[in-house]
């Protein structure tokens, strides 16, 4: 009888073991066990976990594994749930969408400047072309997307530039308006007037390319909350008077003027000054000034509008998702819906505002807001509070299945009739497992079909008590911003312990939402591992370059939708159990998005970043207070960078892949 060689006897027998596992995988799935959550809950060692399940501090020596998918190719084209989740074609939308961005984008200084002019109507800048080198010497990604610098400055064409001037000197000279100066002469910062942290670190910034800036004056707002709220009348007026006044000089100067009137002065014996006419409104409901500045039409003003109709211009019906973020953030559209859910609209700190169109810098705004943005102090700051550190930034699949926020009730006045309303106090509210666990605590999510697998219908009566226990992690760590103290809280929080920035990128969502105004965390947020979750009323300089859907997931300000959110993510309860909601698990789509949010912070939420967009920010803000404004710019075609285009071309787009 022939023998087989011992070769042969292997290879039979890893073909018998892969048919038994075959064979009992399929009987497992036949009984209507969830595998993927089986095989979840298989216990796996995971660095910086102690043997009890707690944090231990890591090794800093210890090797990290690379991401499965660096060897694997793209693992979501592998491992993707392919179903009709609304979550699924949010995505891809989304997708498309940063796509045609990508695709958009001008690759040449000669491309670049016949860009501007096309969508402008006007020459860019003098500065054009230094501003350009700076951005491509610091690898910049996108070098058109500075949108918002635009739609910030474009209704001070409507007002005479010596007005301008005027406030920007002086404003700062009544120190209870919460105004800050910076004061460049002579391609150098002058002085700061009124100074505080905020403005010392603008100042840092400004140095690296004040060398290229003409003498201007800097308002800076140093408070929390923004300031300007132009009525839509006057709003329309100015932006007819920038429209009508475009031009494309041929021979336009590109100098700027020099010795101009208006600016602040040492010993100044006759300054011109301009009435910025502040107002305060302590204790009133921010929509009822907020909703002069929205039209006519808008839910915030028309007493016939419904919230079935607002809701329609950004959320999902079905699933109660976001599908427009930045409709979502707009107080013309949900404003009343949140004025009372929301401390900033209903028991802000401050509320010192104007009427009149005032060049005041603001680090955020609401969208009824004429603030000019700039980027954030925090985010150029080194504070450990709110800088990226990635010690306890693990790979995806060894962080927690867990959201996790930590912070103080900060966000408004905290009193004892008004605290469960606040939106910080209200996500620590709704994802507390003892507080959902009241049996009129129920929620609205998606659950699987059972009649046609790949489908979801809405499961109204969700009791999230358990899984908000399982799964989330918020709360907060001290009170704060109490009138006139915060004893009436106590007994109502446990308080946590203080956790850093990068301990909580041990959990896979990491919620972000606002305090008195932006929250300073969302860049270190976006730069980790972890998938952002983000709920805000506030504006900033970087949305344009974020894609909800793509880098992060947006979130409904009333938090109607988390546990949809999480459900899908985390997934929850076993197929074909009979009154009860399934929802597969995504866990590869969470993995995806924050990847993707990940390496796009890295790419153009860097300091650099920063630094580009306050140069062409300013070489714009001193064109409009410019005497020669409409005849000063950058009119030639481009051409002479086409050597250094050449030798330094751009980036490809998406990294090299979509």
């Amino acid at each position: 009888m022939p023998t087989i060689d011992h070769g042969k006897q292997q290879f039979f027998l890893l073909i018998a073991v892969i048919a038994a596992f075959v064979f009992v995988t399929n009987i497992i799935l036949l009984s209507g066990v969830d595998v993927r959550t089986r095989i979840k809950n298989i216990p796996i060692p995971i660095p910086g976990k102690g043997k009890d399940g707690n944090s231990a501090a890591p090794d800093p020596n210890l090797p990290k594994l690379d991401s499965w998918h660096h060897d694997n190719g793209k693992f979501e084209d592998h491992a993707a749930v392919d179903d009709k989740h609304p979550i699924r074609s949010y995505m891809k939308e989304a997708n498309a969408v940063f796509n045609k961005y990508e695709e958009s984008r001008s690759m040449t200084f000669k491309e670049t400047v016949a860009k501007y002019r096309r969508k402008y109507g006007r020459n860019p800048p003098p500065g054009f072309r230094d501003w350009y080198k700076f951005a491509r010497d610091k690898n910049v990604h996108n070098i058109d997307d500075f949108e918002q610098i635009m739609d910030d400055l474009r209704p001070f064409w409507g007002i005479e530039p010596i007005r301008i001037r005027s406030l920007a000197a002086h404003m700062h000279e009544d120190e209870t308006r919460g105004i800050s100066g910076l004061h460049i002469r002579d391609k150098k910062i002058w002085k700061l007037t009124n100074p505080n942290w905020r403005v010392e670190t603008m100042a840092t910034v400004v140095e690296k390319f004040v060398k290229f800036l003409p003498d201007m004056d800097i308002a800076m707002n140093r408070l929390d909350q923004p300031r300007i709220i132009l009525p839509w009348d006057d709003m329309q007026k100015l932006l007819a008077t920038e429209k009508e006044g475009r031009r494309i000089y041929p021979d336009a100067a590109a100098e700027w003027t020099k010795n101009m009137t208006g600016m602040l002065k040492d010993n100044d014996t006759a300054p011109i000054l301009t009435s910025p006419e502040w107002y305060s409104k302590p204790g009133e409901q921010y929509m009822e000034i907020a909703k002069e500045a929205c039209p006519p039409e808008s839910h915030a003003r028309d007493s016939s509008s419904t919230l079935a109709s607002a809701e329609l211009l950004y959320k999902d019906a079905e699933g109660g998702f976001v599908t427009n973020f930045n409709r979502s953030s707009d107080l013309c559209t949900m404003g009343p819906e949140v004025q009372g859910k929301h401390g900033f609209l209903f028991a802000p700190s401050t509320i010192i505002t104007s009427k009149k169109l005032l060049p005041v810098f603001g680090e955020c705004k609401v969208n009824v807001n004429s603030d000019i943005l700039f980027p954030a102090n925090m985010y150029y700051k080194d504070d450990d509070r709110y800088a990226y550190d990635s010690t306890y930034d693990y790979d995806w699949t060894d962080k927690e299945d867990s959201m996790i926020w930590r912070g103080v009730t900060s966000g408004g006045t905290n009193t004892a009739d008004n605290w469960m309303n606040m939106h910080r106090q209200r996500l620590a509210l709704i994802t507390n497992g003892t507080v959902m666990a009241d049996k009129d605590k129920k929620v609205r999510i998606l659950s699987e079909d059972p009649a046609n697998h790949g489908t979801y219908q809405i499961y109204d009566h969700f009791n999230s008590s358990k899984f908000a226990s399982d799964h989330t992690d918020v709360g907060f760590t001290e009170a704060f911003a109490c009138v006139p103290n915060c004893n009436f809280y106590d007994g109502v929080w446990t308080y946590k312990n203080m956790t850093t920035l990068s301990e909580q990128f041990e959990s896979k969502f990491v919620v972000d939402v606002d305090g008195h105004s932006f929250s300073g965390r969302w860049h270190a947020f976006l730069e980790s591992k972890s998938l952002g979750i983000k709920a805000t009323i506030f504006r900033e300089w970087h949305d344009s370059r974020l894609f909800a859907w793509r880098h992060f997931v947006p979130l409904d300000n009333r938090y109607d939708e988390i546990y949809s959110i999480l459900t899908y993510f985390i997934g929850y309860g076993k197929q074909g159990e009979p009154n009860e909601p399934y929802m597969p698990r995504h866990d590869f789509e969470g993995n995806k998005l924050g990847r993707q949010g990940s390496e796009w912070a890295k790419k153009v939420l860097r300091k650099e970043d920063i630094e580009i967009y306050m140069f062409r920010l300013l070489i714009e803000y001193a064109r409009i207070i410019d005497d020669n404004r409409d005849r000063i710019g950058y009119s030639g075609d481009g051409s002479e960078l086409d050597k250094y285009d050449t030798k330094h071309p751009m980036s490809p787009a998406n990294g090299g892949h979509a």
